[in-house]
């Protein structure tokens, strides 16, 4: 996930689209509701409110997804619930509550015999240690290697470890082969049509590039994400693609353009409803340190 800032969306109108009591159930339904079908349903859009750093929605979504997973007995969507539960606790900074559900969810897949879902559990724990730092970060990346094993048929699972396997190599300071395994990635969520993710590898990719004083080419990268992100609108996605932009220049020291992609980014995030977001991207243009 990119590091976000809070946005409220219309939860009413969320959970609408997800409960069984905002429509009128067919004649003869002999009261008989998909549990499972809704606790995906609130999953998936759980996961995507995350994906766009709505944290405070999608933890009541997931939240629910839970709730909804464990009256039907159904121990894979318990696990994958709770993987996205502790992926929105880690990201607002609740650390130890992200790990428990992440221990929580490996020891219920181990004690059901999934190895693939034991496997994404290790990879999400290899995460959380990578990013809170002071870790063993050659050990890390060799743990989501052998776990990917067994995720190599979900390309979804796979190109989330080759995220993390690339922000290990960051760690590393081995920038061209974090692109490397960015670009694993990207190409899977490409293929799912997940052009959401696709615009987060192509963020990560930029924020390589950077680092390594390519600014022309993240800069490139930046315009690669912001493309992805218009092609499902997503706008705090777009807010952020512009800052980093912003960012860029400001260190390639193209003043003009840099206040210039400044201030679009604070146009969305104003348009979003984000003045204190605004007010972030409105300041670095000011000349103040990066974020």
């Amino acid at each position: 996930m990119r590091l976000h800032w809070l946005l409220q969306p219309a939860l009413p109108m969320l959970v609408c689209l997800v409960s069984a009591a905002c429509s009128t159930p067919p004649a003869n339904s002999g009261e008989v509701y998909d549990l499972r079908g809704q606790a995906e349903a609130q999953l998936d859009i759980g996961n995507k409110q995350a994906d766009r750093g709505n944290y405070d929605a999608a933890l009541l979504l997931l939240n629910e997804a839970w709730r909804l997973a464990v009256a039907a007995d159904s121990y894979s969507l318990r696990i994958r619930a709770g993987l996205s539960r502790g992926n929105v606790l880690f990201a607002t900074g609740r650390g130890e509550e992200a790990a428990a559900v992440w221990e929580q969810a490996l020891r219920e897949a181990e004690a059901n015999g999934n190895g693939e879902l034991a496997a994404i559990s290790r990879i999400h724990q290899a995460r959380g240690r990578l990013l809170s730092g002071g870790a063993d970060v050659p050990a890390l990346r060799e743990t989501v290697r052998r776990e990917m094993t067994a995720i190599k048929s979900d390309r979804m699972y796979t190109a989330f470890a080759w995220a993390v396997i690339a922000l290990a190599e960051k760690e590393l300071g081995r920038l061209s082969e974090a692109e490397a395994a960015v670009k694993r990635g990207l190409e899977l969520h490409e293929k799912e049509r997940a052009f959401e993710q696709a615009a987060y590898d192509w963020f990560l990719i930029a924020s390589f590039r950077s680092l390594a004083g390519n600014y022309g080419g993240a800069a490139q990268a930046l315009a690669s994400a912001m493309a992805a992100d218009r092609r499902v609108e997503n706008s705090w996605g777009l807010a952020l693609d512009w800052r980093a932009l912003g960012d860029v220049y400001k260190k390639a020291g193209k003043a003009a353009e840099s206040r210039a992609a400044y201030t679009r980014s604070a146009e969305i995030f104003r348009a979003l409803g984000s003045g204190e977001a605004a007010a972030e991207a409105e300041r670095r243009s000011g000349g103040g340190e990066e974020g």
